[in-house]
C-alpha cells in the first residue's frame, strides 16, 4: 500500500496540505488519516521526508519494541499522527469527526469580514477493507447529509485484500454509492503516474463547499514490484532481498537501502518553510480578529487552549433527600444542559434515542447542513460510527468535549470505537441510559446484564454508574476532568456512564465530589460495622434500605457506593482499607448486573446479589423480585454471613 498511494501521498503533504512540521499542533493545520492504517510507513516516510523529527533509525525501527514507528499510526506515540487507526473504516469515520468539529468551529467563530480563523481541510486515505466495513458507510451517510465540503477522501482502489482479490466478495459500484450518499465523487484511473490527475482532483475536489469529496484512485498494490505487484501477497509481507532488487531496477531508483538523494530532502524542505509561514499568518490573522472582536477572539484562544474554564464545575447542582428522586436519566439531562453553559466545547448528541437518553440542549437547535453551529447532533441509528466520529471530534486539538448517547445495551454496536477512545486517549463522554434490567417490558434484547463488567475490564477507561442526583453531577465532574487529562491521573481518557430509567430517592449521604474517590461511605453504622453492603445506580437505595433493616435487628451495617471501580482501585491501601476495613468480611454486594468481579471486593467469604442470565419482558418491580434483587435478599445474605 505504501507503494501504490505514494503518488496521492507526495501531492497531498508536498503540494497541498496547509501543515508546519515543526509544529504539528498548529491549530489550524489540514488534518491527514491514514484510515488504511497497515499502509502506516507510508505516512512515515512521509513525515521523515517532512521534517516531522523521524528520523531514518526510527523508520528502521519499524514495528519494534518502543518505537516511533509502529505498525499502525498511534497519536499517542508519534508527533504528528492526528488519531490511531487500526480498524478498518474508523479512521474514515474519525476524519468525518474531524471534518465536522473543523465545520461546527468555523460558523461558530468566522466572520465576514475579517479573515478565517478556522479553515482547514480534512484529507483521508481509505482503502477496499474500509469500504467494506459497514461503519464507514453510516459515517459516509451523516457526512453527506450535513454537507461536510471540508472533507476529501482518497480511496486506494487496488482490488486487492488479504483474501484475494476482492471480487471475491466486493463487486459493488463504490463510487455510485458515495454519489448516493451526497458526495462529489471524481476518479483517477491511472493513480500511479497521473499525478497531474491526482492534482486536478483536489482542485475539484476544493471547489465542491457543500459536499463531502470522494476521490476512487485506482492503484496498483506493490506498484514496481514485478513479480508481486497486484497481488494480496504484498499486502502485508516484504517483499524479500530479491525481489527488493528487483523493484529498484523495475523503477530505475539507483539509492542503496535508506538512502535518499539531497534533491529529495530539499524539495521537502519547502514544506516546512510554507508551513512556518502559514502558521504565522495565521497568527496574525487571529490577533486582527481578536482585535475586532475581543470577547469572540478570547474564547476562542480559551477553548483552543485545551484548559478547562475557571468555575466551570460551580454550575453542577447539589440534591437533598427533600428533593423529588428522579431516574438519573433525568438528573443527566440536567448535568449536560448545565455543563453547555460553562464549557465551550462542550456538545454532541444521540443515536436517533435524544427523548429516551435525554441528551439534547435546550438552548440550541439541531445541527444540519447550513447550520452547523448548533450543538445538538443527530446521529441517526448510527452507534459505532456515531461513537467512532465522536473520537475524532475530541482528538481536533481545539478543546471540544463531544458526547454520545444510546442504551447501555447498545454499546455493543458501539464497542470497538469505544475500546479506540480509551487505547488513542480521546476524551469522549459516552453516555448511557436503559442501564439495568429496570428498564422492563422490552425485555432481554434491551437489558444490559454483562455491559459493566465488561467495561470494567477495559483499560483506560472510567465506568460510572451514579446512584443519584450528587452522584450523577459527580461523574458529570470526574468525566469532564478526565476528558481533559485534568483529573488526579493525569491521564486523558473517556468515559461510559450508565444512567437508570426508573427513578431512585437523593441519599443524605451522597457527595459529589466523593465520585471521584470511586467508593465512599454513603450510610454507617455507629462503631465497627459488622456488615458492609456495596452498591451502585439503583440499587444503591436498595442497599440503603436494606441497611436500616439490618441496623434495627442488631447488625451494624456500613453501605458503600460503589460508582467507579476504577477510581477506588487508584486510591491508596489506607483509604480503601478505611472504606472497606480487611477485618469485616461480611460483605454482600447488589447491582443489577453480572456478579462477574465482585468477589474482589466482597471477598471469597461474601457474596454478590445480582443477574447471571439474560433478563425477561415483564415490569421492572416484577423483575427484580423474579431475579431475586431484593432488599429481603440482601437481609438474607447478610444474616447468613454474620
Amino acid at each position: 500500500m505504501p507503494m501504490g498511494c505514494a503518488p496521492m501521498g507526495y501531492v497531498l503533504w508536498n503540494e497541498y496540505m496547509n501543515h508546519n512540521p515543526k509544529n504539528p499542533t498548529w491549530f489550524d493545520r489540514d488534518r491527514f488519516v491514514l484510515s488504511a492504517g497497515h499502509g502506516s510507513m507510508l505516512q512515515y516516510a512521509l513525515m521523515h521526508l517532512s521534517g516531522y523529527g523521524l528520523s531514518l533509525d526510527d523508520c528502521k525501527q519499524f514495528r519494534q519494541w518502543g518505537s516511533l514507528t509502529p505498525g499502525h499510526p498511534e497519536n499517542f506515540i508519534t508527533k504528528g499522527i492526528e488519531v490511531t487507526t487500526g480498524p478498518l473504516g474508523q479512521g474514515f469515520c474519525n476524519a468525518v469527526g474531524l471534518a465536522l468539529a473543523e465545520a461546527h468551529l468555523a460558523a461558530r467563530f468566522n466572520k465576514p469580514d475579517v479573515k478565517p480563523i478556522v479553515d482547514h481541510y480534512t484529507y483521508c486515505i481509505m482503502g477496499d477493507g474500509c469500504n467494506m466495513e459497514g461503519v464507514s458507510n453510516e459515517a459516509a451517510s451523516l457526512a453527506g447529509h450535513l454537507g461536510l465540503g471540508k472533507l476529501i477522501v482518497f480511496y486506494d482502489d487496488n482490488k486487492i485484500s488479504i483474501d484475494g482479490h476482492t471480487d471475491l466478495s466486493f463487486t459493488e459500484n463504490v463510487a455510485a454509492r458515495y454519489e448516493a450518499l451526497g458526495w462529489h465523487v471524481q476518479k483517477v484511473p491511472e493513480g500511479n503516474t497521473d499525478i497531474d490527475g491526482l492534482r486536478k482532483s483536489i482542485e475539484e475536489a476544493k471547489k465542491v463547499s457543500d459536499k463531502p469529496s470522494f476521490i476512487q484512485v485506482s492503484t496498483l498494490i506493490g506498484y514496481g514490484s514485478p513479480n508481486k505487484a497486484n497481488t494480496h501477497g504484498v499486502h502485508g509481507a516484504p517483499l524479500g532481498g530479491d525481489e527488493t532488487a528487483a523493484t529498484r531496477d523495475e523503477l530505475k531508483w539507483e539509492y542503496g537501502e535508506f538512502e535518499i538523494p539531497d534533491s529529495v530532502y530539499k524539495l521537502f524542505g519547502d514544506t516546512q518553510k510554507q508551513g512556518e509561514a502559514k502558521e504565522k499568518e495565521w497568527d496574525q490573522n487571529l490577533a486582527e480578529y481578536t482585535k475586532k472582536y475581543p470577547k469572540e477572539g478570547e474564547d476562542f484562544k480559551q477553548l483552543i487552549s485545551g484548559k478547562l474554564p475557571s468555575g466551570w464545575a460551580d454550575v453542577l447542582p447539589t440534591f437533598t433527600p427533600e428533593d423529588k428522586g428522579l431516574a438519573t436519566r433525568l438528573h443527566s439531562q440536567t448535568m449536560l444542559n448545565a455543563l453547555e453553559t460553562s464549557l465551550p466545547g462542550f456538545f454532541g448528541g444521540s443515536a436517533d434515542l435524544a427523548p429516551s437518553n435525554m441528551t439534547l440542549l435546550k438552548a440550541y437547535g439541531d445541527m444540519a447542513k447550513g447550520q452547523m453551529g448548533e450543538k445538538n447532533i443527530r446521529f441517526g441509528v448510527r452507534e459505532f460510527s456515531m461513537a467512532a466520529i465522536c473520537n475524532g471530534i475530541a482528538l481536533h486539538s481545539s478543546g471540544l468535549i463531544p458526547y454520545c448517547a444510546t442504551f447501555f445495551i447498545f454499546t455493543d454496536y458501539a464497542r470497538s470505537a469505544i475500546r479506540m477512545a480509551a487505547l488513542s486517549h480521546a476524551g469522549v463522554l459516552f453516555v448511557t441510559t436503559h442501564d439495568s434490567i429496570g428498564l422492563g417490558e422490552d425485555g432481554p434484547t434491551h437489558q444490559p446484564i454483562e455491559q459493566l463488567a465488561s467495561f470494567r475490564a477495559m483499560p483506560n477507561i472510567l465506568m460510572l454508574r451514579p446512584g443519584d442526583g450528587n452522584e450523577t453531577a459527580g461523574a458529570y465532574k470526574i468525566a469532564v476532568l478526565n476528558a481533559r487529562g485534568a483529573g488526579p491521573s493525569g491521564k486523558v481518557r473517556p468515559s461510559v456512564m450508565a444512567f437508570s430509567r426508573q427513578g431512585m430517592p437523593n441519599l443524605p449521604g451522597s457527595s459529589i465530589d466523593a465520585v471521584a474517590k470511586g467508593g465512599y461511605t454513603v450510610q454507617d453504622s455507629e462503631g465497627k460495622p459488622d456488615a458492609i453492603l456495596l452498591a451502585t445506580g439503583s440499587e444503591l437505595s436498595l442497599a440503603v434500605e436494606a441497611a436500616d433493616e439490618l441496623n434495627k435487628s442488631g447488625t451494624k451495617t456500613r453501605v458503600v457506593s460503589m460508582p467507579s471501580w476504577e477510581l477506588f482501585d487508584e486510591q491508596d491501601q489506607s483509604y480503601q482499607d478505611s472504606v472497606l476495613p480487611p477485618d469485616v468480611i461480611a460483605r454482600v454486594s447488589v447491582e443489577a448486573g453480572s456478579t462477574f468481579g465482585w468477589s474482589k471486593y466482597v471477598g471469597q467469604k461474601g457474596k454478590s446479589i445480582g443477574i447471571d442470565s439474560f433478563g425477561a419482558s415483564a415490569p421492572a418491580p416484577t423483575l427484580y423480585k423474579e431475579f431475586g434483587i431484593t432488599k429481603e435478599a440482601v437481609v438474607s445474605a447478610v444474616k447468613s454471613l454474620v
